[in-house]
């Protein structure tokens, strides 16, 4: 989950004064990337189990403050019309549903030939089994070939280019602890269950598994796990940390102003306890999701949920109880599991399995196997990470979302004739407010030309939903999280912390409020505190304003929504902030209707674009250990040179077990450092 960000309060203090905070629950980008790629399309199926700020002065949503010339009172025009046209719901629109097509005896030829003459490293035997290992992060962003770790397309790449390779006899996946979020396990999950239409076979071998990871393994025809495997199949949870009481010993006290009853952004360092409020949007969050994890764990053991849920309360950690009650499918090593695959594919005792890598086949181009796509072209851009105006100076390429940077693509895209239609790629909790809002602005400008259509990921929230609306349509997996339209405001008044250490500070000013960002030496005066609280009020309408609008809705309907709100994909549909619910495939198909673009003709994605590997990439790339940079500083950095100013972010919320491990907060780090040197 996303972390609440300190920025600073001057460009003057010292590094020991306060930072000037402010979130606003909204929705983020993410970042474009520097080269293109293109990728062919076909479609995938939903899960067969369930069918079915904001700166303080933000872009105002009429035609008078977007028309300024005939011109742009055009772009406002067509950009109300499109705004008047969502009429559709979830059920009108394409599934965007996979189907295996197997090969005729031409395109067989072409195959075998260009086969032959593929370049040395994406030869693979015949009779191969496709290996891949998820564990860890996966990103929402691809990745350079020098870039270690899982990306998601190229996951889901491969089980398509593997369902149609007739060199690759089947998958066998080692699924360990995974860190992402239930998004990107559906996605993955989805594609499993498409590449078995080509009558091939998914393995699944799990050595460490909770919930996510079962999950993902269950779409699999079998599942082996060795003796002593570790299995904590015990429920979800979610916590909540406060440091109030922290702050209150060591002398800082957190100013906080909170619109949105559930806004609970700022909650971790204005509060001891949980409020009501956010207690009751956490807990619907995990009603959902772990409802969704029994739903689709009944369906595939083939049991009623009732005994899904009674096993799970029993406590079981034995791998043999595991079998006996058929959540597994043997227990076996590893090594056995291969043995039982090349008996499988006579394969010879004394020979080895012939098998491919998730890294090397990442390399097999779609080209070579025939799926070179239609001529139709549909670009891509991937927004993943917090947002930010401009790259800070510790920033890594492809680690965040670059405002200007994205809408340099977002413009290209535009202002080209080659692409029908565009989907922005969201997964973010959000960022800086400023940017959110001009990405949202150029996003809007490229829907009133062409279709753009938004999918969702993990998350999509605060600055991220705020970019997600101003597209034509929005696709959200059931588990992402979105919505978190809200604003939190306020500032750290590190009077007594001072009196502590014994520093001072003095300000001659001038203006009524030139000591509003500077003197975090004191609290707030009460013009100030007024000033402050009129502030968050009119950042929060203009978000919610824009949110209704962009959503037609009316501002009481939206209201009821908004405040502040996370919710879960299916039930942000079902209250009109998400328009369909699917993966990235489901988007693509609703690209291709807006664009008048028939459902079975072929189209090619073009991601805009692939990211130059750093040198850090680099060196791990060729095994280099010496590079590296903990990851909590990295954050931490990163948090510190977004701007002074407002941010569109999600709140820090630790969702344990529901989006995997989140790195430490650097708001702990910076008070255990502090006492540390005390």
């Amino acid at each position: 989950m996303s972390k609440l960000i300190l920025l600073h309060a001057s460009q003057h203090l010292t590094p020991i004064h306060t930072r000037f905070f402010t979130s606003v629950v909204g929705a983020s980008l993410s970042k474009p990337l520097l080269h293109s790629q293109s990728i062919p399309l076909f479609s995938h199926s939903p899960p067969l189990s369930l069918r079915r700020r904001l700166s303080v002065r933000a872009f105002d949503d009429s035609s008078s403050s977007a028309t300024e010339s005939t011109e742009n009172g055009t772009v406002s025009a067509k950009i109300d019309a499109a705004e008047n046209a969502k009429a559709t719901t979830d059920k009108d629109y394409p599934s965007g549903e996979f189907h295996f097509r197997e090969a005729s005896a031409w395109r067989s030829f072409v195959v075998k030939l260009r086969m032959l003459f593929a370049y040395p490293w994406e030869r693979v035997k015949k009779g191969s089994v496709l290996t891949m290992t998820l564990r860890g992060q996966i990103t929402d962003q691809l990745k350079s070939r020098f870039s270690s770790g899982l990306s998601l397309p190229q996951i889901c790449e491969n089980f398509v280019k593997a369902a149609y390779d007739p060199r690759i006899a089947g998958v066998y996946l080692q699924i360990e602890s995974l860190n992402c979020g239930w998004g990107k396990v559906e996605e993955i999950r989805r594609h499993i269950l498409d590449f078995q239409k080509s009558g091939k076979f998914v393995v699944a071998y799990a050595p460490a598994c909770s919930e996510k990871e079962y999950y993902l393994a269950s779409a699999c025809q079998e599942i082996y796990a060795p003796p002593s495997a570790y299995f904590s199949l015990f429920g979800l949870s979610v916590q909540a940390s406060f440091v109030r009481g922290v702050l209150e010993k060591i002398g800082v006290e957190p100013q906080v102003e909170r619109i949105g009853k559930y806004k609970s952004a700022g909650d971790q360092l204005a509060r001891t306890t949980m409020s009501e409020e956010n207690c009751e949007m956490l807990t619907a969050l995990l009603d959902n999701i772990y409802g969704n994890w029994l739903d689709i764990i009944s369906f595939t053991r083939g049991k009623k949920r009732e005994d899904i849920e009674n096993f799970i309360n029993e406590g079981v950690y034995q791998v043999e109880k595991l079998k006996e009650e058929g959540w597994i499918t043997n227990i076996q090593y590893d090594d056995e599991v291969t043995s039982m695959l090349k008996e499988r594919l006579g394969v010879e005792k004394e020979k080895k399995l012939p098998m491919v890598d998730y890294r090397k086949y990442s390399k097999v181009r779609k080209w070579t196997l025939g799926l070179s796509g239609g001529k139709d072209k549909i670009a891509i851009i991937r927004a993943s990470g917090s947002i930010s105006r401009v790259r800070g100076s510790f920033s890594l390429p492809g680690s965040s979302i670059v405002g200007e940077q994205f809408i340099e693509k977002i413009r290209t895209i535009r202002e080209s004739k080659r692409y029908k239609a565009a989907i922005i790629r969201i997964d973010s909790p959000g960022g800086d407010a400023l940017a959110s809002d001009l990405m949202w602005r150029e996003i809007k400008l490229l829907a009133a030309s062409k279709p753009v259509i938004a999918s969702m990921s993990d998350v999509a929230a605060s600055g991220g939903y705020y970019m997600a609306m101003a597209a034509d349509a929005i696709v959200a997996e059931n588990l992402t999280l979105t919505g978190s339209i809200g604003v939190v405001t306020g500032k750290f008044n590190l009077g007594k912390l001072y009196e502590k250490i014994g520093f001072n500070k003095e300000i001659i000013s001038r203006g009524k409020f030139a000591e509003v960002l500077a003197a975090e030496q004191r609290p707030f005066r009460a013009e100030e505190a007024e000033l402050f609280a009129k502030s968050a009020q009119n950042s929060y309408k203009q978000f919610r304003d824009k949110a209704a609008s962009s959503r037609s809705m009316t501002v009481d309907k939206m209201e009821e929504v908004a405040q502040g709100r996370v919710w879960a994909g299916k039930d942000a549909a079902s209250r009109g902030l998400v328009d369909a619910i699917g993966g990235l495939s489901r988007a693509v198909a609703i690209a291709k209707l807006k664009a008048n673009i028939p459902q079975d003709t072929e189209v090619t994605l073009v991601e805009l674009a692939r990211p130059s590997p750093s040198l850090p990439e680099l060196l791990s790339g060729v095994g280099s250990t010496l590079v590296g940079v903990d990851q909590t500083l990295k954050t931490l950095l990163q948090d510190l040179t977004f701007s002074d100013g407002v941010q569109a972010r999600m709140d820090g919320i630790m969702f344990q077990k529901l989006e995997g491990a989140s790195n430490a907060n650097p708001i702990f780090n910076l008070i255990r450092d502090y006492l540390g040197s005390l």
